[in-house]
């Protein structure tokens, strides 16, 4: 009998399809879940807060690897000298919101992957990849 693989990616196909709005959707649950979260007291509420907190800001942490390793090139790295650093940044805060139930742990990301996608919208390879582009 032939066993299945099931494969998780995005995409290693180069589909061509990359925007930071990804990462801030979650990244804007985080924070609307870590606020939700303060403001209630049923405990069955909370417990389901966290937990969707948590999966939200792993995602978010996806969104942002996926960004770095298959979006962004060497020349985008030369260009913006800062935007390793920005990324480690980005993926280390979604690690912090994941485990606090802070929301201001899900503002710092947001204003993390809005600076990452200033850099995004600034390149060239963005205008024919951005789902979203900035008005």
């Amino acid at each position: 009998m032939r066993q299945l693989t099931i494969a998780h990616a995005h995409c290693d196909l180069y589909c061509g399809v990359y925007d930071p709005a990804q990462a801030k959707i979650e990244a804007m649950s985080v924070h609307k879940i870590a606020q939700k979260y303060q403001d209630s007291t049923d405990p069955v509420f909370k417990d389901r807060a966290l937990l969707l907190k948590e999966e939200r800001a792993e995602l978010v942490k996806h969104h942002l690897m996926v960004l770095w390793a298959d979006f962004f090139t060497e020349e985008h790295r030369k260009e913006h000298s800062e935007l390793d650093d920005l990324m480690w940044r980005g993926i280390h805060q979604a690690g912090e919101a994941k485990k606090s139930a802070d929301p201001a742990e899900g503002e710092k990301l947001l204003d993390l992957i809005d600076q990452i996608g200033e850099i995004f919208w600034k390149t060239d390879k963005a205008k024919d990849m951005g789902v979203y582009p900035p008005s």
